[in-house]
């Protein structure tokens, strides 16, 4: 099995290395990530520029662009894999905030160049045991070979910050939904020029049973089927009785 790695933390972050080391037990991997962090890029495309690619000394290649830039050029140029995945990502992507995550974002990046793909983060204030969440990795994707992934979909996967002994199990779950974010924080610079910062994460509206945020916060791995599908079905029949009384 061939295994594209990629991340939104960068190629030196500690979360791919150790999930790398990981993964390379039971596949070939090849990482392809980019040259810096880019935590929340989503799915952003760099248009204007060229993409540029550098193999350090490890064998990772950095690219000068975004997740979705990484993975992109990993399919298109670089490795025919039979899996992408991405992470291991430094902190949560729970509920709504998996619209922002570039680390998701490069794993629906795989999914849009038709390969399985699954996004990876550990959950918590230091982020110190990656180990956990490169064994739940690894042990999810040898299960998957024997039953695959749908065609429309991605697997996020969300582990707490935990030693494995302590790791309670897994819990497959649907995405909670915060409380919007706090509002943005106003300060200024040395020179008392005005500058801004986004505010702290709003906290938990949808945290209850079945959610994410519920199997993290007790201590169980976060395994949530994602599709790329944002129509709202149980809209259209509705919406298409009072658009057809429009008129143009």
């Amino acid at each position: 099995m061939k295994i594209l790695l990629s991340n939104d933390d960068g190629v030196h972050a500690l979360g791919i290395k150790v999930l790398h080391e990981e993964l390379a037990k039971i596949a070939e991997v090849m990482v392809v990530a980019p040259d810096r962090n880019c935590s929340g890029a989503s799915n952003s495309l760099t248009l204007l520029n060229p993409l540029r690619t550098h193999t350090m000394e490890n064998g990772f290649i950095a690219v000068n662009g975004t997740p979705t830039d990484s993975v992109h050029l990993g399919v298109s140029q670089l490795i025919t894999p039979d899996l992408v995945v991405a992470g291991i990502n430094c902190g949560a992507n729970l509920g709504d905030d998996t619209l922002y995550s570039g680390t998701v974002a490069a794993a629906t990046e795989g999914r849009h160049m038709g390969m399985p793909a699954i996004a990876v983060s550990l959950v918590g204030k230091h982020e110190q045991h990656y180990q956990t969440a490169a064994v739940v990795t690894s042990k999810f994707i040898q299960r998957l070979q024997s039953h695959p992934l749908a065609a429309d979909q991605i697997i996020n996967i969300n582990v707490p910050d935990i030693p494995l002994a302590e790791l309670k199990g897994v819990k497959v779950t649907r995405l909670g939904s915060r409380h919007k974010a706090e509002l943005m924080e106003k300060t200024q610079d040395p020179w008392q020029r005005d500058i801004y910062w986004y505010g702290r994460l709003g906290q938990e509206q949808d945290g209850g049973e079945g959610t994410d945020f519920h199997a993290v916060a007790n201590g169980y791995a976060s395994i949530t089927p994602l599709t790329v599908d944002m129509t709202a079905h149980s809209s259209l029949e509705s919406m298409t009785r009072w658009v057809d009384d429009l008129t143009i």
